[in-house]
């Protein structure tokens, strides 16, 4: 059996090969990137010495044996017993990237910028009908027109959105369609859409209801996309590799949102 603790010490480390041709593994703590060679014994004795493991034990797991072990010189006596499980919350807080958290330097966190703005005419659904996963319909797009810090233009004829509605009529929405921008030669942008429209039964209903769908208003439920583009043309390469989630509503037989850039 190994030591009180020693599941804690193992958590505390991330194993890896440092070189493909060294038999043994290396391991490097997670709350100050140093790296030894992968012993318990050896890294146990670090996390008794490193202040950021220390400090995030003391904020968010006290209970910890190796922190005992340091304030009190012998690790916490309890043997036979299953160590708590640490719960979502904590180890979020535990990894966080402030001052106050484990590592000392900060993660920097996205930014959403409003990019641009896309309307899309739809044609009627067709019903593809039940499946293994639930309600398959098929909806075809008729064309449409966007506009962005960008750029600007039109919806292609003939993209398509394949929706998965659920039992609680959730529904699973998955899109391809084509962009063309109004330059001179025109650019083609591949436009891809995946996300999700929720919200109570009866709103979800109306929104299925072209005599409806008007009255519903668009805070009493949800309609969110992640948006990804590709396209070869020089003038738009940036967008390849861009990141974007959209935000939407459906307006008689047309569907707008608006999409974030992912900064």
């Amino acid at each position: 059996m190994g030591r009180i603790g020693d599941a804690d010490v193992h958590a505390a480390y991330v194993e890896f090969r440092a070189k493909e041709s060294d038999k043994c593994l290396s391991a490097q703590c997670i709350y100050c990137q140093s790296v030894r060679a992968k012993n318990t014994s050896r890294q146990r004795s670090h996390l008794l010495e490193c202040p950021n493991y220390l400090n995030a034990m003391k904020e968010h797991n006290p209970d910890n044996p190796i922190l005992h072990e340091a304030v009190n010189g012998t690790p916490v006596p309890t043997p036979g017993k299953t160590p708590k499980k640490r719960d979502l919350d904590t180890m979020v807080n535990g990894f966080q990237g402030d001052s106050g958290g484990a590592r000392p330097y900060p993660i920097p966190k996205p930014a959403l910028e409003r990019d641009f703005q896309m309307n899309v005419q739809l044609n009627p659904k067709i019903s593809v009908g039940p499946g293994i996963w639930g309600q398959r319909n098929w909806i075809s797009f008729i064309s449409g027109h966007w506009n962005g810090r960008w750029g600007k233009g039109t919806v292609v004829p003939g993209g398509q959105d394949s929706q998965l509605v659920a039992p609680d009529l959730s529904t699973h929405l998955e899109a391809t369609y084509l962009l063309q921008t109004t330059d001179h030669p025109p650019a083609f942008i591949a436009v891809k859409t995946d996300g999700w429209r929720v919200g109570p039964r009866d709103v979800l209903e109306k929104l299925d209801d072209p005599s409806q769908v008007d009255e519903v208003d668009p805070k009493s439920y949800s309609f969110r996309l992640y948006i990804h583009m590709e396209t070869g043309d020089a003038r738009y390469l940036h967008l390849n590799t861009g990141m974007w989630v959209g935000s939407g509503v459906r307006k008689g037989t047309e569907v707008i949102y608006d999409a974030y850039r992912v900064l």
